[in-house]
Protein backbone atom coordinates (compact mmCIF):
# COMPACT_ATOMS: atom_id res chain seq x y z
CA UNK A 1 0.00 0.00 0.00
CA UNK A 2 1.36 3.72 -0.90
CA UNK A 3 1.81 6.17 1.42
CA UNK A 4 -0.97 8.15 0.24
CA UNK A 5 -3.09 5.31 0.55
CA UNK A 6 -2.04 4.73 3.93
CA UNK A 7 -3.14 7.81 5.04
CA UNK A 8 -6.20 7.47 3.82
CA UNK A 9 -7.58 4.45 5.10
CA UNK A 10 -5.45 5.37 8.69
CA UNK A 11 -7.73 8.42 8.73
CA UNK A 12 -10.83 6.89 7.12
CA UNK A 13 -11.13 5.07 10.58
CA UNK A 14 -11.80 8.06 12.93
CA UNK A 15 -14.37 8.84 10.32
CA UNK A 16 -18.15 10.46 12.42
CA UNK A 17 -20.53 8.52 9.91
CA UNK A 18 -23.15 7.73 12.45
CA UNK A 19 -26.13 8.42 10.22
CA UNK A 20 -24.82 6.65 6.88
CA UNK A 21 -22.03 4.41 8.01
CA UNK A 22 -20.12 5.59 5.15
CA UNK A 23 -16.76 6.40 6.18
CA UNK A 24 -14.18 7.81 3.82
CA UNK A 25 -10.61 9.12 4.36
CA UNK A 26 -9.34 11.42 1.69
CA UNK A 27 -5.00 12.08 2.01
CA UNK A 28 -3.80 14.65 -0.65
CA UNK A 29 -0.46 14.93 -1.25
CA UNK A 30 1.34 18.56 -2.34
CA UNK A 31 3.57 20.16 -4.59
CA UNK A 32 5.88 20.78 -2.13
CA UNK A 33 5.68 16.69 -0.82
CA UNK A 34 3.75 16.76 1.85
CA UNK A 35 0.49 14.70 2.74
CA UNK A 36 -3.16 15.98 4.84
CA UNK A 37 -5.13 14.03 5.32
CA UNK A 38 -9.50 14.67 6.61
CA UNK A 39 -12.30 12.20 7.13
CA UNK A 40 -16.08 12.72 6.38
CA UNK A 41 -17.49 14.38 9.73
CA UNK A 42 -21.76 13.86 9.70
CA UNK A 43 -23.95 15.64 11.27
CA UNK A 44 -27.70 15.39 12.87
CA UNK A 45 -28.68 18.45 10.93
CA UNK A 46 -28.21 16.51 7.38
CA UNK A 47 -26.22 17.32 4.95
CA UNK A 48 -24.12 19.89 7.40
CA UNK A 49 -21.65 17.38 7.74
CA UNK A 50 -17.92 17.50 5.94
CA UNK A 51 -16.50 15.39 3.48
CA UNK A 52 -13.17 14.15 3.52
CA UNK A 53 -11.49 15.46 0.69
CA UNK A 54 -13.27 18.95 1.72
CA UNK A 55 -11.45 18.18 5.73
CA UNK A 56 -7.81 17.41 3.81
CA UNK A 57 -8.18 20.67 2.02
CA UNK A 58 -8.59 22.59 4.98
CA UNK A 59 -5.77 20.67 6.55
CA UNK A 60 -3.68 21.76 3.74
CA UNK A 61 -4.56 25.45 3.39
CA UNK A 62 -4.47 25.78 7.56
CA UNK A 63 -0.32 24.53 6.82
CA UNK A 64 -0.31 27.33 4.51
CA UNK A 65 -0.10 25.38 1.11
CA UNK A 66 -2.33 25.49 -1.80
CA UNK A 67 -1.62 23.39 -4.96
CA UNK A 68 -2.43 19.71 -5.02
CA UNK A 69 -0.52 16.98 -6.90
CA UNK A 70 -2.59 13.57 -6.37
CA UNK A 71 -4.95 12.22 -4.13
CA UNK A 72 -6.12 9.33 -2.37
CA UNK A 73 -9.82 8.87 -1.45
CA UNK A 74 -10.59 5.73 0.89
CA UNK A 75 -14.09 4.00 1.10
CA UNK A 76 -15.65 0.99 2.11
CA UNK A 77 -18.07 -0.89 -0.42
CA UNK A 78 -18.51 -2.54 -3.24
CA UNK A 79 -16.81 -0.63 -5.62
CA UNK A 80 -14.59 2.72 -4.93
CA UNK A 81 -16.10 5.67 -3.93
CA UNK A 82 -15.64 9.09 -5.99
CA UNK A 83 -15.52 13.14 -4.80
CA UNK A 84 -18.69 14.28 -4.83
CA UNK A 85 -19.47 16.83 -6.91
CA UNK A 86 -18.79 19.64 -5.01
CA UNK A 87 -15.45 18.21 -3.68
CA UNK A 88 -14.12 17.83 -7.39
CA UNK A 89 -14.69 21.56 -7.27
CA UNK A 90 -13.18 21.79 -4.19
CA UNK A 91 -10.07 19.57 -5.38
CA UNK A 92 -9.98 22.02 -9.50
CA UNK A 93 -9.25 24.96 -7.45
CA UNK A 94 -6.06 23.65 -6.41
CA UNK A 95 -5.28 20.99 -8.73
CA UNK A 96 -5.11 21.21 -12.58
CA UNK A 97 -6.86 18.73 -14.42
CA UNK A 98 -3.94 16.05 -14.71
CA UNK A 99 -3.63 15.57 -11.23
CA UNK A 100 -4.43 11.80 -9.89
CA UNK A 101 -7.53 10.84 -8.29
CA UNK A 102 -7.14 7.62 -6.78
CA UNK A 103 -10.07 6.30 -5.45
CA UNK A 104 -10.09 2.83 -3.48
CA UNK A 105 -10.87 0.43 -1.08
CA UNK A 106 -9.29 -0.80 2.13
CA UNK A 107 -9.22 -4.78 -0.04
CA UNK A 108 -6.44 -2.95 -2.31
CA UNK A 109 -9.04 -2.74 -5.59
CA UNK A 110 -8.10 1.27 -6.94
CA UNK A 111 -9.18 3.10 -9.61
CA UNK A 112 -7.24 6.50 -10.88
CA UNK A 113 -8.97 8.87 -12.54
CA UNK A 114 -7.76 12.77 -13.82
CA UNK A 115 -9.21 15.77 -12.05
CA UNK A 116 -10.23 16.63 -15.49
CA UNK A 117 -11.65 13.37 -16.54
CA UNK A 118 -13.96 13.73 -12.78
CA UNK A 119 -14.80 17.65 -13.48
CA UNK A 120 -14.26 18.03 -17.23
CA UNK A 121 -15.72 21.45 -17.50
CA UNK A 122 -15.01 23.25 -13.79
CA UNK A 123 -15.25 26.73 -13.03
CA UNK A 124 -11.85 28.53 -12.48
CA UNK A 125 -10.50 31.83 -11.27
CA UNK A 126 -10.35 33.45 -14.79
CA UNK A 127 -14.15 32.50 -15.28
CA UNK A 128 -14.77 34.77 -11.90
CA UNK A 129 -13.04 37.51 -12.78
CA UNK A 130 -14.58 40.73 -13.95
Amino acid sequence: MTDLAKAAADIMERAYAPYSNYLVGAAIRTAAGNIYVGCNVENAAYPLGNCAESSAICAMISAGEREITEIFIMTRGEKPGTPCGGCRQRLAEFADSQAQVHCGLSTGETITYRLGELLPHSFDLEQNKT
